[in-house]
């Protein structure tokens, strides 16, 4: 029976909170026990004067002073190595016993003798309330599970008593059961070593048990146990301790086959668990899980040694432990404590009522609209005209345009591919039997998927109904983007669609790991299809960054840092070519298709009707209804909006409203500087950036600041008010919409049914089997000059365009050498230019018909390259064609040259870095039960409570 007790009390100074603070509440606790100890030992971890004079004013029977690095195991080990008591009581720094505590402890270890050690009721420091462990268990796989930890002590567990194993803070133990059981195993790193010893002391067939009447303050800041996990420092480093003590039991616990399965499989276990872990949303432990591996795996020696203990110490089977450990229902339901109910002081999350406020009806009728004023689609297999083109015919082509290597124009130019050639890639291949269709899908849908954008959109802004649907029909009937789909531009109405959804994940980037990486796929999309949006993002999430440091302290700023990053990764390759050639401008680049449709000017009525939101001179197509001069007053019908953006700062919501007016601002202002900015060459002619992608994420913004002034700007008596403001600001768009969406009917869209090809249909034919197949396009210009492009495969196509050649401005060699061929193919009738074609792998040569109205200048030009053309004895005429007159080169033609080893390589890393970051990304962004339950507990409308940081 034991009647004395010897107490160890190891402290080092190295905690968040000074160590002297709760060593002396230690100390004085220990002090006032009922139940003195017998001996007390104070180890000091660490020279230290102040706590060395805490230490002597409490008189204790030995003062050791060992090294700061030194663990608590062998703190220990190192203070007891002469004990004679019989019990040993352990306590750290921050461990206060309450005044009874010993009295329970030593009660319980006398009156059973079959116990090897007894722990007590483990408390919040401050709050002695708030559980902090009754003990510890574990699965059958080693994952550690404390019982009771971080619930309300209301006396539930008080009826515990049989225990596998407890935290190791206050346990007293026999001092014969610590020689038997080789006391603490130092390569668990301070974790699981209460948990570990109980494990051998059941198998040594001794009892463990809890003491509820016992109870010890703990504050997680000592020396002993895992540090509590309030700072991201400390929670890696508390994840790191506990994955590397887990890992470690299972090698010692497992039997030797199993032991050597698991090392073997260490490094693989971890890549799984990466996996998982961004599946969880904690990426932030992915460092610590690998780190834990490596040192687990690492630590032969430390293994063999823990296992040579444990056989020491076993006398019964393992399944002598089953009854102690805990099942997978048990495990579900500790960790699903958190569905039975919520803190009232937490705000709920409101029903999403899509069906009941009319959600649904808005994208139906956003689809019948689509039908109406788009009818000829829903016959048409591929989309042409303004800047549309097929797409392959294949998957594998999509994708192979889509990748860094040969491009499919030019004479064999490698470079990297633009990230939209990925965006139509994975459009294409949600129509796989014919890749183009799915533009024509996307073209029907575009309406009643932006009603749906925008109806989500004005989720995170208002709970009411009416500011939903209006919110709904003013974003889906924006002037930009109807004009984006009547004059055929893929790219702008990307962006319109995706703009709502960047904004939905984006908002709550920050508090969500979830919204973070849907946010970061969705950019990538975004920035893809317009690079020019690149500086008004960057200077956004500058913004945000800031807010998130200055208002919340950091954290979720790794979120928002993540957010850029597969946008960095998928521009990487075009940065690093532009880097390489000093041409910067190719970074800002409308990809696809260069085509110099209608845009304002870059003057002071241009920009005045880019501020009313309308990239084209003829006012939203109104200039084609009225005679000129009678259209003054169609821009005014956006100032309903403008004036009620204008107005959300002067809200109860202000933050919210002049944060969207930030948006409106930068979008605007990105408007009016690509309007003046000309990157790209169609053939001979500069073509402007298109300001619609910039003003629609000014429309976004006016657009979020109109909603915040109707839903908290007026009294809730106004209802009438808000309702009319609503319908005022719908019929006004519905007005200025009115041209757009009967533009195909009156015939003044540029939208047309387009061919299969760009091609001749005897390319076509070839190309279709064959991607190497080349063809030399002579297209005459209306200044009498010449255009000369090459084309590998079948057509052109809008994923195998490539801005690394629209935006060059200085010939390279391969340029010269195609200029010399296009003059000396239609100006002379040498043979070498055809054989020069043919040893690079060029199979026809098309002199196209220009689609316009031909100069004099051209015609002349086609008249005379038509005659030498057909001269030459090595070019065998094919015939005419709706494409332009068609020559096929009758000498050997050679293989296309394969790419280098060099471009494979790169080719291979690119894709795989690629592949990486979506994989990332995906992982992140789908939702899982604890995201769902966490998205519960905020509210979805972001920043209606300023002092909420939200």
């Amino acid at each position: 029976m034991p009647a004395r007790v010897h107490a160890v009390v190891v402290v080092r100074p190295d905690g968040r909170t000074p160590a002297a603070l709760h060593l002396r509440r230690t100390l004085t606790a220990i002090a006032a026990l009922h139940r003195p100890v017998d001996a007390l030992t104070i180890v000091l971890c660490g020279a230290d004067e102040e706590l060395e004079r805490i230490a002597r004013d409490a008189t204790p029977t030995h003062i050791r002073t060992l090294s700061l690095n030194t663990g608590y195991a062998a703190a220990v080990a190192g203070a007891i190595s002469d004990i004679d008591e019989d019990a040993l009581w352990l306590l750290a720094q921050d461990t206060a016993p309450e005044t009874d505590a010993l009295t329970h402890l030593v009660s319980a270890l006398e009156l059973a003798p079959s116990l090897a050690f007894v722990a007590p009721k483990l408390t919040r420091w401050n709050d002695r309330s708030e559980l902090v462990s009754m003990g510890a268990t574990m699965t059958r796989f080693g994952r550690t599970v404390m019982h009771a930890e971080g619930q309300l002590d209301q006396g539930q567990h008080d009826g515990r008593e049989d225990i596998l194993g407890a935290d190791i803070r206050a346990i007293l133990v026999r001092t014969d059961a610590w020689r038997d059981l080789g006391g603490l195993d130092a390569a668990l790193l301070g974790a699981d070593q209460g948990l570990d010893l109980g494990v051998r002391a059941r198998l040594a067939s001794s009892r463990v048990s809890i003491v509820p009447r016992a109870r010890v303050a703990t504050a997680g800041d000592g020396v002993a146990g895992v540090p509590a996990p309030i700072s991201p420092q400390r929670r890696q480093r508390a994840a790191y301790i506990s994955r590397t003590a887990q890992l470690h039991r299972r090698l010692v616990y497992a039997n030797p086959v199993a032991a050597v399965l698991l090392w073997l499989s260490m490094l693989p276990l971890a890549a799984w668990n990466t996996v998982l872990l961004l599946l969880r949303k904690q990426p932030e432990l992915i460092g610590p899980e690998w780190w834990a591996s490596l040192t687990a795996l690492g630590r032969p020696l430390a293994i063999l040694r823990s296992r040579r203990r444990l056989a020491e110490a076993k006398r019964v089977p393992w399944s002598q432990l089953a009854p102690l450990r805990v099942t997978g229902s048990q495990l579900r339901e500790v960790f699903g404590t958190d569905e039975a109910g919520e803190s009232p002081t937490v705000p709920t999350r409101r029903d999403l009522r899509f069906f009941t406020g009319g959600g649904a009806w808005l994208v139906l009728a956003a689809l019948v609209t689509s039908v109406v004023a788009f009818p000829a689609l829903l016959a048409w297999p591929v989309l042409g005209g303004g800047a549309l083109q097929p797409l392959r015919t294949t998957v594998s082509r999509l994708w192979a345009d889509a990748s860094y290597g040969q491009l499919s124009l030019g004479w064999d130019v490698v470079a990297p591919a633009d990230p939209f050639s990925t965006v139509v890639a994975l459009i294409g291949s949600t129509t796989p039997w014919q890749p183009s269709q799915a533009i024509v899908v996307l073209w029907i849908l575009a309406l009643p998927l932006a009603a749906l954008g925008g109806w989500f959109m004005a989720t995170r802004v208002t709970e009411r109904s009416v500011l939903r649907m209006t919110a709904g029909i003013a974003w889906a009937l924006a002037p930009t983007f109807l004009i984006a789909l009547v004059d055929g531009r893929p790219t702008a109405v990307i962006v319109h669609v995706l703009l709502p959804w960047l904004f939905v994940a984006a908002s709550v980037a920050h508090r969500s790991w979830a919204g973070a990486g849907a946010a970061s796929l969705i950019l990538v999309a975004v920035i893809a299809a317009s690079p020019s949006l690149a500086p008004a993002v960057v200077a956004l999430w500058v913004m945000m960054l800031l807010l998130v440091v200055a208002m919340r302290g950091g954290r979720g700023a790794s979120r928002l840092v993540w957010m850029l990053v597969p946008t960095a990764v998928f521009f990487a390759p075009l940065i690093w070519h532009a880097i390489a050639t000093g041409d910067g401008w190719v970074l800002l680049a409308d990809p696809g298709v260069a085509w110099a449709g209608p845009q304002v000017a870059a003057d002071a009525t241009g920009r005045s009707l880019l501020a009313a939101g309308i990239p084209t001179p003829d006012i939203a197509g109104w200039a084609t209804l009225l005679p000129e001069g009678s259209v003054w007053w169609v821009p005014l019908l956006v100032v309903p909006l403008a004036l009620l953006a204008l107005a959300a700062p002067l809200s109860q919501r202000w933050a919210s409203g002049i944060a969207l007016l930030v948006v409106a601002a930068v979008g605007l202002g990105t408007a009016f500087a690509a309007v003046g900015i000309a990157v790209v060459f169609d053939e001979s002619e500069v073509v402007a950036l298109w300001p619609g992608a910039a003003l629609s994420l000014a429309w976004l913004g006016v657009l979020g600041g109109a909603l915040v002034t109707l839903d908290a700007a007026l009294a809730p008596r106004l209802r009438a008010a808000r309702a009319a403001g609503a319908v005022v600001v719908s019929l006004a768009i519905i007005v200025l919409a009115l041209p757009s969406l009967t533009a195909m009917a009156r015939g003044t869209a540029y939208l047309d049914r387009g061919d299969a090809s760009t091609l001749p249909a005897y390319i076509a034919a070839e190309g279709r089997d064959d991607a190497n197949v080349g063809t030399l396009v002579l297209t005459p210009q209306s200044g009498g000059g010449l255009a000369a492009q090459y084309v590998w495969g079948g057509s052109e196509t809008l994923g195998g365009q490539s801005t690394v050649i629209a935006t060059q401005t200085t010939a390279t060699e391969q340029d010269e050498l195609t200029g010399t061929l296009a003059a000396d193919l239609v100006t002379s009738t040498d043979s070498a230019a055809i054989e020069e074609l043919a040893a690079q792998g060029i199979s026809f040569v098309l002199l196209a018909v220009d689609d316009g109205d031909e100069t004099p200048a051209a015609r002349a030009l086609r008249l005379s390259a038509t005659t030498s053309l057909n001269q030459r004895d090595t070019l065998e005429g094919v015939g005419e064609t709706a494409k332009g007159e068609l020559w096929r080169v009758v000498a050997d033609v050679s293989e296309r040259a394969a790419p280098s080893e060099e471009t494979q390589t790169m080719t291979t890393i690119v894709a795989i870095s690629q592949l990486a970051v979506v994989g990332i990304a995906v992982l992140l962004a789908i939702p899982t039960a604890a995201t769902r339950r966490a998205a519960r507990r905020t509210p979805r409308v972001v920043g209606p409570y300023w002092q909420e940081g939200r």
